[in-house]
C-alpha cells in the first residue's frame, strides 16, 4: 500500500493520511450564514471518504470580510453550535477538520452591497468595476483582533486547527502583493512590511488559543499575472513565516490573473505535465523552511500524489475539485481502485458558486438525467 496512506503527525494532530481537502466554499449554509444540515452532511462524507484533513470553506472573521449571506462566520459567539456540530460530525467518522479564517478585503464589493477595504486604492484596470475603500490603521489593528477571537471561537467549537487564507484573491494576498498594496505606512512598501499582517494576526490568534495549538496558513507565493507579487518575494515571505511560527504552509498562488490559467482554477488537465501546477512552488517552499508543506493545484491521480511526496517536494497532498466531484475519493484509491478522479476541471461547480448556488458536480447531474 502507498505509504500515503500511513498516519501522519501534523502539529500533534495525527492525520489517517497525508491527503488534504483543500478549503471548498460549497455555498450550502443557511441563507443567514449558520451551518446547515446539507453542510454537515458534505463534511461527513468527505471524513468517511477517509480525508486526512479537512480543511472548511471560507469561514469569515467579521462581517465586514464576508463575501457571501451563506458563508459561516465566526465573528461572534452565536456559531460556535452550529460549528460545533459540523465538527462532531468529522470527528464521528475518525476525520479532523480545520478551519479556514477569511477576510474578503477589497473583494467584498463584488457580491456585497456594500463597500469593500482593501490595504490601499489602486488604479486597477484588471477589475475596473470594483469600487472601494481603503483601511485605515484602526481597521487593520481591528481586523488583527478579529482574526483572534475567532480562532478562539473555533478552537471551542472543536476544530483540530485553524489555517489563514492567505491566498486568490483576499485580504493577506492584497497586503502581500506590491499591485494592490501602496501603503506608505507600516503595512506597505518592504517585504516586511508587506507581510505584517499575516505576523500579527498570528500574534493575536497565539494569545487566545495558546502556543500548542495547530495555526497554518495557505500561501500564494506568486500572482497570477505579470506586474504583480514575484516568486522570489513569495518564497521569501515563505520563509518569514515560517520563521514567525505557522506550523504548515500550504502554497498556492497570490492574486488571481483575469483567464482561468491564471488563477488556481485551472482547466483543460488532461495532460500530465498540465496537473500540478503549483508543485514547483512548493518544492521551492520545502527546500527553504523546516515545517510541513502542502501541495495544491490540478492532482488527480495517486502515481502523481506519490511522487510529489518521495521526491520530497511535499509533505502532504491538497485537492478541491476532485473531492466536490468525489468525496469518497481518497477511501477507493486505499482500497485498491487506483484509477484517477473523475473530474474533468470543466469549473461548472465555480460557476455554481457565482451564481450563488450550492457547489454540485455536473456529472452526477448527467447522471441523474
Amino acid at each position: 500500500m502507498s505509504s500515503l496512506f500511513s498516519p501522519y503527525d501534523l502539529k500533534g494532530i495525527t492525520l489517517r493520511n497525508r491527503f488534504v481537502r483543500s478549503a471548498t466554499f460549497e455555498g450550502a449554509g443557511q441563507p443567514d450564514g449558520e451551518v446547515s444540515p446539507l453542510q454537515i452532511k458534505m463534511y461527513r462524507d468527505l471524513a468517511a471518504g477517509e480525508v486526512g484533513l479537512i480543511v472548511t470553506g471560507v469561514v469569515c472573521v467579521n462581517e465586514t470580510g464576508r463575501l457571501f449571506a451563506s458563508q459561516n462566520c465566526l465573528g461572534s459567539d452565536g456559531a460556535i453550535p452550529g460549528l460545533s456540530r459540523l465538527t462532531q460530525a468529522v470527528h464521528d467518522e475518525g476525520g479532523k477538520v480545520a478551519a479556514q479564517l477569511f477576510h474578503s478585503g477589497r473583494e467584498a464589493s463584488s457580491f456585497q452591497g456594500y463597500r469593500g477595504k482593501g490595504p490601499s486604492v489602486t488604479d486597477d484596470p484588471r477589475r475596473p468595476g470594483l469600487v472601494y475603500d481603503a483601511m485605515t490603521h484602526e481597521d487593520i489593528l481591528q481586523t488583527v483582533e478579529d482574526y483572534g477571537d475567532a480562532a478562539g471561537r473555533a478552537k471551542e467549537a472543536g476544530f483540530d486547527a485553524v489555517q489563514m487564507h492567505g491566498a486568490h484573491a483576499y485580504i493577506f494576498a492584497q497586503f502581500l502583493s506590491p499591485y494592490t498594496n501602496k501603503r506608505e505606512d507600516q503595512w506597505g512598501g518592504s517585504l516586511e512590511n508587506r507581510t505584517r499582517l499575516h505576523r500579527e494576526v498570528l500574534k493575536a490568534i497565539r494569545k487566545r488559543v495558546g502556543e500548542d495549538y495547530p495555526v497554518f496558513i495557505k500561501l500564494g507565493v506568486r500572482d497570477g499575472f505579470d506586474g504583480g507579487l514575484v516568486l522570489e518575494d513569495g518564497l521569501e515571505a515563505a520563509c518569514m513565516l515560517a520563521e514567525a511560527g505557522y506550523d504548515c504552509l500550504e502554497i498556492s498562488q497570490g492574486l488571481r490573473g483575469t483567464q482561468p490559467h491564471e488563477t488556481e482554477f485551472r482547466m483543460k488537465l488532461k495532460r500530465q505535465e498540465d496537473r500540478g501546477f503549483f508543485c514547483g512552488w512548493a518544492a521551492e517552499v520545502k527546500k527553504r523552511v523546516q515545517v510541513p508543506v502542502v501541495t495544491v493545484g490540478g492532482i488527480r491521480d495517486l502515481g502523481m500524489a506519490e511522487d510529489i511526496v518521495q521526491k520530497g517536494q511535499a509533505d502532504l497532498v491538497s485537492m478541491s475539485r476532485p473531492l466536490i466531484s468525489e468525496p469518497g475519493l481518497i477511501a477507493r484509491w486505499r482500497k485498491g481502485d487506483r484509477s484517477e478522479a473523475r473530474c474533468v476541471s470543466c469549473n461548472t461547480c465555480k460557476h455554481d458558486l457565482e451564481a450563488l448556488k450550492t457547489i454540485s458536480c455536473v456529472l452526477d447531474r448527467k447522471k441523474a438525467d
